[in-house]
Parts: structure tokens; sequence; C-alpha cells
């Protein structure tokens, strides 16, 4: 029976692709080969700690290959770990976490190794970490308030987690928060705001972190926005606003963009070749920005582009080295413009050129592998044979390597085996398993037989003879039973034996032999080729217009092949039809009932067989806008009223619901049309109201479901005759702005209100239950009159009537205003001050009677300034500073006050007109605080054993110093730190000696003053002993134990045990803090070299100012020391430090100068016996006690440390032992703090900050804080605070102890 392939024209090319690659390389499982890893876990495999972990390695081979692991580079025998079981017949391991096992002890990297009597293939390395979701870290959110129109960013700042969380922002409700061009979210979960409006005042703003991995969702404490409008100021707000703010308030400014983020106007940006790289730029402004993105010197790649949030992300996908260069942001309102370019560097892990590829070789054949990639930086080639570096493997003399091309002469079947290649560069590696497999057999066809292959007329046909032999037979073709065999430009004959026929005809029909033959034998097989009609549709949908809840039909009529089964579907704009009972399809037709507005689009009709497909489109236009009237007329003209007419325009398949009329005044408004009244749309006439003195045009709009049509063109002008006013100005208001006069405002009348020439205002006035008779006065067209010779701040009753030529209009309202104010006669009185704390004073006072305010009452303003600091008595520069309090306040607080200081205050009455006289000055003084850091450290003098440490006292000492603090550890060339020593001098001292350190050491400093209220912010050092050349005690660093433990000795008043050391990896590779310790003839030379391990260093050194050759010297091994001998002594020389390998990778240079040449005996005592055998005895006594503390260290065990959040953290919150002083376990379920890589810059060094820091905007009013009625602050006022570092509340996940391999070998 012969079995059916059908080849859809479409996919013809990928199968030929597919045959080209499995058919040439698989060998039949039936014969001898080398393993080959089918099914491996990912390189970086992060998994579920509740979950059992599958690390995944299949492998076949014949005969069936064995395997085995290592973990971290060493054997892993499963056989000895309960939790650990080998799946039978395969690779995969399975650990046991869900009975009892803890996924965080199985971290590491695994490599798995299938293994037969032919070769042995390797895996990746896989690197197992488990997955992780802490919590968020606990803070106290403080509500913000903002200004209408202001820009905002409230922070997310999500724990981090492994892989890192998704972010967005939902409500309470658990709905997602809108966004758009003037709110969105950042690429790093921040929530921006380009300008806040009313709307965004909401106490729920919260920022979710989704773990996908862990199946978890974190939720950040709700964010609080209060956004103030200075259009409607609600009571308490305005209670606390100052008079400047009320009258100086505008309403909300414009303001041109500012980019807030990223900041600046130019930043960096790498990105590696494959990935997506997505560019970010978030605006403030008002009116809300636009963002447009451009390349300088080129275009956006096309089709590769795309923009989200709002244009505010550019995304470009699959990048490539072209896509380096610079990439421009513009951010642009009506009011300008800004800009931020963003320099792009594409790298690349290595890609594939050539893999190499299995080889099938028969005795005495040759043949290569080749192993060719590409990356940014080039990666570089390394070859393993079953597994081992090909420089120790087995010598195969049939075997020559060359470079990335491995060359096989005479090969024998000793000479089968699997060969790796790895490429690698710093961003990644590649690994390909390739096997040479020496065989002798005689080919083999592994196509089925008499296998059908159907294909469509003038379509490519692609008949398969995959096949086997070793030596590789070659293929021959030929049609029907006795045919010749093919050739010619009609066929193609592929290497993998597929015949290709490029333009099939119906006589290509028939049966096609395939024979294979080698000198061992010969095979052939029969396939079979039928071609089939083409499918056509020959009555395609056709484009229809429909009105609404209307019913539409398209056809879709085809012809096909009478042996193929074909399928018919429709799409919507290239989608699923709408789940809707509307739509019917039938055999041949799509019919819509009821058509809708969103039924407009293109419908497509689809025809699939098993070999073809064919497709035709039509557009629906569901109606459209009505379109505009014309010919209108006016009729039966009288002074109130008109008649106007208008015939209809084409309603467009949808009926007119209404008519708006509108009306031009050219007398008054030239060009702007006002609405009128409007009509049915079955009406084509209405009679219009009118005013007197206009000069009328009138135009028609039609509206219909879809909108409104375009405005006719006008009608002929009609001009009404003048009347008297029919209504009085608006908004009349009365407002002294001097003491002696009131000032009367109104909002005119518009042109068209007037109802005729020569308008005027008869503006009255008289005094409150005072005055029986109005004082009247006519004025022009204006909008204000002045009223003078008033009384000081009394009521007045005011109008304003309008007239013309013609008469006055309607006698108007009355309206109370007030004459102008003066300045308040008198001061506040019984002035009280009392002190809360040394940054914060509450003041009191008495209310001045309201008639000597002489206006209205605004508030009272409190002024404040320091005299001078009690601890120095040395006067300043006098800073007086203002506290605004609204209303009939008595009291208000006084923030921002330095400790320790003697300050005045007076208060003041304020009204509308403005500051009454200052009550008598009242004195009061602040205690004492916390200092602030010392003003600097200085360590000099460096010896072997000691250091001289010099230093300022504090410059706020904000009371009187009673001691200094000053701790120190030392700190070994891997950054890892040692015990801690803490020593108090008092307060007088300004410089110390240590004694008794060690010898080419660097320690680290921490200090700070303290006065009786408790310690100052601290101040940091480092400084270097000098080198002991008579021995050089290098750090051993246990390779792959993640720390490091150095043995050197203490000094009594240090700790006496050995230390454990924190290691901490650098950020990235550099060389810095070269010192230099300079004898007469030599020079220690000293430095921090932060990168990859295993650098090879040089140092380069020359006579400062001449211009001859750098002197280079190599430093034995990757030690961060070098001693420079044969120096001229009194010569200055300049020394730098460089890495191997790496161009450009130098230190900044250092300038050193020898001592002077010193008299010495000529005796040389290196050549005295005693002194020999006096060395001899030292060494034999030192190598005695390394002997024995290497006993006692085996015998001690390890000691588990928590890693640091930092590698120069605070010495306070390293934990101990109490009983020896060494670093102890730490364990906390909620605080795994991750290793930064780090510098010598501590993270965090801060205390808590006194009062002193607060500043009058956290307290003040308006733009200087806000208090309430009663004068409280608002809000619980408290010092500000600096995060103190690793206080362990916070949740986050210590890292990976493996990190990824970017090198194979």
């Amino acid at each position: 029976m012969m079995k059916k392939m059908s080849i859809p024209t479409s996919k013809a090319s990928l199968v030929l692709f597919l045959c080209q690659i499995i058919s040439a390389l698989d060998v039949p499982l039936d014969l001898s080969q080398p393993p080959t890893i089918t099914q491996q876990s990912p390189k970086d495999y992060i998994v579920d700690p509740r979950e059992n972990i599958v690390i995944q390695c299949e492998a076949k081979g014949k005969p069936p290959p064995s395997f085995s692991w290592t973990r971290n580079g060493t054997h892993f025998d499963i056989d000895k770990d309960a939790q650990v079981t080998m799946k039978p017949n395969s690779g995969t391991l399975v650990v046991n976490i869900m009975n009892g096992g803890k996924a965080e002890a199985y971290e590491g990297v695994y490599q798995c190794t299938a293994r037969n009597e032919r070769g042995a293939a390797i895996s990746n390395n896989i690197v197992i970490r488990p997955s992780r979701s802490p919590l968020w870290t606990k803070e106290k959110l403080e509500p913000n308030h903002v200004r209408e129109g202001d820009s905002l960013v409230l922070h997310c700042r999500p724990p981090v987690g492994l892989p890192p969380p998704i972010i967005f922002w939902m409500d309470n409700a658990f709905q997602r928060l809108p966004q758009s061009e003037r709110v969105s979210q950042g690429l790093n979960g921040d929530l921006y705001f380009s300008n806040v409006q009313p709307e965004d005042t909401r106490e729920d703003y919260i920022c979710y972190a989704r773990f996908n991995h862990t199946q978890t969702i974190q939720q950040k404490q709700p964010i609080s926005v209060k956004v103030f409008s200075m259009d409607s100021l609600n009571d308490t707000i305005a209670a606390n606003l100052s008079d400047t703010d009320i009258y100086g308030a505008k309403p909300v400014t414009e303001r041109q963009p500012v980019l807030l983020t990223p900041t600046g106007s130019t930043s960096t940006k790498v990105e590696l070749r494959g990935n997506v790289l997505l560019l970010e730029c978030i605006a403030a402004g008002l009116p809300t920005p636009v963002i447009r993105w451009i390349k300088e010197g080129g275009e956006l790649p096309a089709n590769r582009t795309f923009f989200e949030n709002f244009k505010k992300t550019l995304k470009i996908i699959d990048v490539s080295e072209a896509d380096s260069g610079n990439y421009k942001c513009i951010a642009r309102n009506t009011l300008g413009s800004v800009h931020h370019v963003i320099s792009v560097t594409v790298k690349a892990a290595p890609y594939w050129i050539t893999a190499p590829r299995n080889l099938v070789l028969s005795p005495g054949e040759d043949g290569t592998l080749i192993c060719r990639a590409n990356g940014n930086p080039k990666p570089s080639i390394s070859w393993l044979a079953n597994g081992v570096p090909i420089a120790i493997a087995p010598e195969d003399p049939s075997r020559k390597v060359d470079g990335d091309t491995i060359i096989f002469s005479q090969v024998q079947e000793r000479s089968s085996a699997v060969y790796q290649c790895n490429a690698s560069n710093e961003y990644g590696y590649l690994l390909a398993n390739a096997f040479v497999n020496v065989l002798a057999e005689p080919p083999r066809i592994l196509t089925p037989a008499n296998k059908l292959y159907q294909v469509i007329a003038d379509s490519p046909a692609l008949l398969d003879c995959a096949y086997f032999g070793s030596p590789k037979p070659e293929i021959e073709w030929f049609k029907g039973v006795k045919g010749s065999i093919l050739r010619g430009n009609e066929y193609v004959f592929h290497d993998n034996g597929t015949l290709e026929i490029p333009v099939a005809q119906k006589n290509s029909a028939g049966t096609y032999t395939c024979v294979a033959r080698n000198e061992l034998g010969k095979i052939q097989n029969e396939v079979q080729l039928e071609i089939k009609d083409p499918t056509m549709i020959i009555k395609q949908p056709e484009y229809k217009v429909i009105q609404r809840y209307g019913q539409v039909s398209f056809e879709c009529i085809i012809k096909h092949d009478s042996t193929l089964l074909p399928t018919v579907t429709w799409l919507k704009d290239n989608d699923e039809l709408p789940d809707d009972e509307r739509f019917l399809v039938g055999k041949d037709n799509l019919t819509i009932m009821n058509v809708t507005d969103k039924d407009d689009g293109t419908y497509t009709c689809i025809v699939n067989t098993t070999l073809d497909s064919v497709s035709a489109s039509a557009v629906l236009t569901v109606v459209a806008r009505p379109n505009p009237p014309f010919d209108l007329e006016l009729t039966g003209q009288l002074e109130r009223s008109i008649d106007l007419s208008w015939i209809p325009g084409d309603e467009n398949n949808s009926p007119i619901i209404n008519f708006v009329i509108e009306y031009e005044d050219a007398l008054h408004e030239p060009g702007v049309w006002h609405y009128q009244t409007e009509v049915p749309g079955t009406q084509t006439t209405a009679q219009l109201k009118l005013s007197p003195y206009v000069n009328y045009s009138f135009r028609v709009i039609a509206v219909n479901r879809i909108g409104r049509s375009q405005p006719s063109e006008p009608s002929e002008q009609y001009l009404t005759k003048s009347a008297s006013p029919d209504e009085n100005p608006a908004n009349v208001q009365g407002i002294g702005s001097e003491p002696d006069n009131l000032v009367i405002t109104w909002e005119p009348l518009k042109g068209f209100q007037s109802n005729g020439p020569g308008l005027q205002y008869k503006v009255s006035w008289r005094q409150k239950d005072v005055d029986d008779e109005w004082t009247s006065v006519i004025v022009a067209n204006v909008s204000k009159y002045i009223v003078s010779g008033t009384p000081t701040f009394v009521p007045y009753e005011v109008k304003v009537q309008a007239l013309n030529d013609l008469g006055y209009a309607p006698e108007p309202s009355e309206v109370i205003g007030h004459s102008g104010e003066d300045l308040p006669m008198v001061a506040p009185g019984n002035v009280q001050v009392h002190v809360i704390n040394s940054t914060l004073a509450k003041v009191h006072w008495d209310p001045v009677p309201l008639k000597t305010v002489r206006g209205h009452l605004q508030g009272y303003k409190v002024y404040y300034w320091k005299v001078q600091s009690l601890s120095r008595r040395s006067r300043r520069h006098i800073e007086k500073k203002i506290l605004t309090f609204r209303g009939n306040k008595t009291f208000g607080m006084l923030p921002g006050l330095e400790p320790y200081s003697s300050y005045k205050l007076n208060v003041r009455v304020v009204n509308g007109k403005g500051e009454g006289p200052a009550s008598p000055d009242k004195v009061f003084n602040t205690p004492e605080g916390v200092p602030s850091s010392p003003s600097f450290l200085k360590i000099t003098n460096p010896t072997l054993d000691s250091l001289t440490l010099e230093w300022g006292s504090p410059t706020h000492p904000n009371g009187v110093l009673t001691s200094y603090t000053l701790k120190f550890q030392p700190i070994n060339n891997t950054h890892e730190l040692g015990p801690l020593v803490e020593i108090k001098i008092p307060a007088n001292e300004s410089s110390l000696i240590l004694k008794n350190l060690n010898y080419s050491t660097r320690y680290k400093f921490y200090f700070n003053a303290q006065t009786s209220v408790g310690s100052g912010s601290q101040i940091t050092e480092e400084a270097v002993t000098i080198m002991d050349e008579a021995g050089i005690l290098r750090p051993a660093v246990g390779a792959g134990k993640g720390y490091s433990e150095i043995l050197f000795a203490t000094s009594p008043v240090m700790h006496t045990v050995r230390p454990t050391f924190y290691k901490v990896q650098p950020l990235y590779p550099r060389i810095r803090n070269v010192t230099t310790a300079a004898a007469e003839t030599y020079a220690n030379i000293s430095w921090e070299y932060e990168g990859p391990d295993h650098a090879n260093f040089y140092v380069e050194y020359g006579v400062a100012g001449s211009k001859e050759d750098w002197k280079k010297e190599i430093v034995n091994g990757s030690r961060s020391f070098f001693v420079l001998k044969g120096l001229t002594p009194g010569t200055a020389y300049k020394v730098r430090v460089g890495a191997e390998g790496l161009s450009g990778f130098r230190s900044s240079e250092d300038v050193f100068e020898t001592g002077p040449a010193m008299a010495s005996r000529q005796v040389d005592i290196a050549t005295q016996g005693w002194f020999i055998g006096l060395m001899c005895a030292v060494a034999l006594l030192i190598l005695i006690l390394l002997i024995v503390c290497f006993i006692r260290r085996n015998k001690g065990g390890k000691y588990p440390v928590k890693e640091k959040e930092d590698a120069h953290a605070d010495p306070e919150i390293q934990p101990m032992k109490e009983d020896d002083g060494t670093f102890g376990e730490y364990s906390d379920a909620e605080d795994h703090k991750p290793l930064k890589k780090g510098s010598r810059t501590p993270s965090d060094r801060t205390v808590k900050k006194e009062d002193s820091d607060d500043s009058l905007v956290d307290y003040g009013e308006g733009v200087n804080g806000q208090f309430n009625e009663d004068g409280s602050f608002i809000g619980q006022y408290s010092g500000k605070k600096e995060k103190e570092p690793a206080e362990g509340n916070e949740s986050s996940e210590a890292p990976s102890p493996v990190n990824a391999m970017n090198s194979f070998v």
C-alpha cells in the first residue's frame, strides 16, 4: 500500500531545509555510533523551590550510553544522596524536594556526560537556581500633596526576585489604574505623571509585583495623592496658605517639557545581539508633551521598530551590531521642547557561523570538523575530545587540530569519538557535540517504499530519498520502470538525495526510482508523484456600502481538484469573525444581519486544501455623514424674528436626525459663529428670534447617527434695529485699593447685548446703614470706577445699570462691598515660646482686637532668626525666616531650628493691606543635639606596624563634644573584612598613632563624634601599612568555596583568633588605589583590583618627567603587590599597574620618591654566619607554628557566614560571636541580602539625623508647609531619617553562589 505525502507550495523550502539538515546526519540506530545528546535542561535553569527539581539529560547511541554527572566541576555521586535519583535508561536527574529536600542545597553548576564504547558527549553547564519571591520592604509612606499641573513620580521599588517580577499598578478594587500620554508606568515600575489633575486625587495607588515562577503576588502599601487646585481650595487648606499664596496664586501655568527619565542630556546603553532593545523617555510639562524618536545619522529599522507606552518607549526587536548608534528622544509641547541622546552599543554573545556536524567516514577516508562562531568581542575557540581538552586527550595519529578545524586523514575504527567545540566570550558560550563515526556499511534507503507525493500544478515538487551508507553512496534518479537517468536543467539534485522538480506539470506525474550505490553494494526505491489542479475563487466578494441595521452578503464561489477536500474560512480585518449570531456563514457566502457601525472593515474569504491556499477580500462601508445643506434663504424679516429655509444635502443612507442653526454677528464679532437653535431632520424651515443692533448671517449643519455634516455656505446678512439694553452687567464688586477709596468693577456687556449704539453705565453707591441717598455717575463703556474720599474699611451698597442712546436697562440688583484697607495698628501681645526639642519650638500669642486690624484679617506672621551658636559664641550674618499662620490663630510651630543655639522672634498681624507693627523680640535657646561628622580624617606616616590618624572637629558640633569613637578592621586584596576594633578618644584630642598593626595590610577606619545627646554621623577612610620585604604572606583563597580565609598576626588590642572575611565581587574590571611605600633603593607597590579572577598583572615604571620608555615588570601570579628593586636613591619615579590581555586596561599614574642614600657599614650582614643561623632558626619556628595552625584549623570546621549587603558595610551590623569575637552564623527568614559587587565606598555610613536637618518646607504653610487650623502640623512630626544599613527588615534574597560560566573549559 502506498503511503501518501502532500507538500504545500508555501512549505516546500522549509521541508527541503529540514531534509538537508536531518537526513545527512542521522545514522540508523541499529548501527554502532557514539552518543548524541538529544535533550537537556536550559543553561540557566530557575526552579520552583516547592517542587521536585528535574534536570534533563537524554542521549542516543549504539550501544546505549551510560550517564554520569558533575556538580561544580567535581563528580556528583548520586548514590550517596538519598534525595537524588536517575531515571531508568536515561540521564535525567530527579531531586526530591517535596519529601524533605531543600532546593537551596542543590544550587550549582551541573553537567551531564553520556558515554559508550565509541565516545562521550557532554551537555551544557546547567546552572540550577531556585526562584525567589521576597516580601516587600516595610516602609512608612507619607501622603503626596501636589499642586495641579505639577509633575509627580510614584516609586514602586519592588523587592529583588529571581526571576525579576512583573510590575503593575491597581487600586483597592483590584482594577488596573488607567494610563495615558499623561500618566504611564516606566520600565522600572514607577508611575509617572507628566502633570497632575484634580481627578488624580486618590488614596489607593498600589504597586503589585507578580512573581510568575512561584505564582505569587506581592503588594506595596497604598500611596495617597492629594492634588490641590488653585481655583477650588477647601477651607482647611485655604486657612494654611499665606497672603502671598492667595493673592499671588495664578491659574495652572503652562510649562515647557522637562525629562523625568532619563536625566541629563545623554546616557549610554549596552544590549546583546538578538535581544529586545528598550529605550525610554518620560517628560513632565503642561500641556502634556508628545514624544518623538529618531536615530542620528540613520533611519529606525523597518519592521523591527515598535512604539509602546504612548510612544514613550522605543522597542527594537532582534537587534544587531548595525543597530548601534545614537538614538534621540524629543519631548515637545506648545511651549518648547527638550531632548535626550542615548548612545546604544550592541555587543554579541557567541553565535554560530558554522557549527560542527556529525561526520560518518569509512576506514581510510579523510574528513574535517569545522567550528566557526562570531560575537562581539570575537569568541575564542577550544576543542575537547570525549569531554577532555584535546591537548591532554589520548593521541590519534589521524587527527590534526588547526584552529577552528580538525582534519582527519586515513581514519580507522579506533578514530571514532565525540568532539566538543566551545566558543566563548565575556557574554556567554556555545557548546556543540559532533561525533566522528568510522563505519563500513553498504547503502540503505531510509525513505519508505512507494511513498506518494501530491503537489499542485506549476508548483515545485520535492521527492525524498533519504539514504545512509559508508562510504557515502552516490544517488541517481530514474523515471518510469525502464526510464533513463534523469539529467538536465528541469531537475535539481540535492546532496541529501532529494529530487526537486522546480515547476511540476501534469506530465510530471508518474513513478520515480532512486538508486543508491557505493563500493559495498547497491539499493533502489520507488516513489509516486501526483499532480493536482490548483484551487481558484471564480466569484470573489465585492465592495459593499450598507446602511446601519441593514443586511449584507459576500459571495465566495470556488473551483478545486475533485480529489481534494476544501475548507472555507472567513476573516474580518485579518482576525476571526466576531462571536455573533448576526454573522451567517453559508457554503459559498457570508451574510451579516442588522449591520452596525462596528461591522465596517475588510472581509476575507480563505480557501484551504491539504496542498494549497487562496484568498480574496472586500471592504464593507456602513453609511457616512450627511452632505451639508445648501440654498439658504431669509424671509419674513421683523424687528425680533426672521424665517430661514434651506435644501438638505445627501443623507448618505443614514437619515438626518436634526439641523443645527448657527449665527455670526458681523458688527461685533465677525468670524465667530454661535449656536442659535436646532430643528428636526424632517423640517427645512425655522423661525428665528433676533436681538436688536446685530448684523446677522446664518448657516445650517445636518446631523445623523454617524455625525455632523460640514456647515452650509452662509446666508445673506440682516441688520436688526436698535433698542434699549435688556440686561445689566454681571459680577459687580466693590473693593478698595487704598484706605480712602472704593473701586467698583463689573463685566461689560458683549457687543450684541448692547442693543444699540452709545453703550454706557450708571454707577451708584451709598454707605451701608449710614446714607439714605444714592450717589450716581454715568461712565463710558468701561469696567471700573473709583470712588475717592471714603472712610477706611466700611461697607458700601453698590449697583451698575446699563444704558444706550435709546434708554436704560431694567433696575439692577445691589451688592455689598468695602472701602480700602489700612495697615493694622496694634502688635500681638503676650508672646511666649515653648521649646519642644533641639529643632522644634511652639510659639503662642494673644490675638489683637478686630477693630485695630482695619481690614480683612489674613492671619499672623512669625519672624525668627538665629542670633548665635551656644557652643562657639560666634555671631554670623542674620537671616530672618518667616512663617505665616492663616486666620485668627494664636499659636504655631517653628521647625528647622539648629541645636544648641540662641534665637529671637516677633509676631505681626496681617490683613489685605499688609503687616502691622512687630511685637517685642522674644529670646529662646535650643538644647543640644548630635554633632555632624568630623570635618576631615587624614591617615599619614604609614610604617610596618603603625599609622597616624589626624582629624578635624565637626563643622556643626550642635553641643559640647564629649568624645570621639574610632572603629577599624583589616581588608584583604579580595575585599574581605576582618575583625572590628573600637576605641574611645577624648574630645580634646586631634590625632592618634595606632601601633601593633599588621604589615602590608589595608585597614578601613570609621570615625565619629559624640555629645551628651548621642553619636553623630561617621566619616570613613582607608590606609595601608608598609610591606615587610623579609617575608610576604600571600592570601590563600579556597577555590570554589565562595569565601576566603587569611592568616595574620594581630596585636593584643585586636582579636587573637583567625578571622573570617566576607567576599564581595567587584562590579567591573578596574585597577585603582595604587599606593607606594618607598625606601632607599626599593619601593613596595600595592593596588586594588576589581574584575574577573586569574588576571595577570604587570608594573610599569620610569623616572618622572623623563621621555624614556616605561620599564615593565611581570607580577608573579595574581597577587596585588610587587617590590621594585634596584632604584636610584633620592629619585622621583612614576608608576602604573596593568593587566595582561586587556588592551588599555591600566591604572592611573602614581609618583613616588626614593629615600636619600644613607651611610652604612661596609660589612654585608647577609654573609655573616651568625645571621644565617639565626634566620634558619626563625624559619624553622615559623614552619612549626604554621603546621600547628593548620591542624587546629582542620579540627575547627567551617564557619557559616551570612553574606553581607556590601563589602564595606557598617561594622555595627556584622554579627559576632560573644565568646571568641569571630563572625558567627547569621540566619534571618525574612532578610537574605545579596552581596553587591562593590567598591571601597561604603554603602551607607549615616546615622539618624537630628531635628536640625528639618527644613521649613516640611512645616511651613503654602510652599513652606501645612498646619491645621489649631496650629499643629499636618501629619506626624519627626526628624528625617536616612535608611539604616542592613536593619534586617528588608526582604530580598541572597544570590546564587554559582554564576553562569562564560567559558566552558
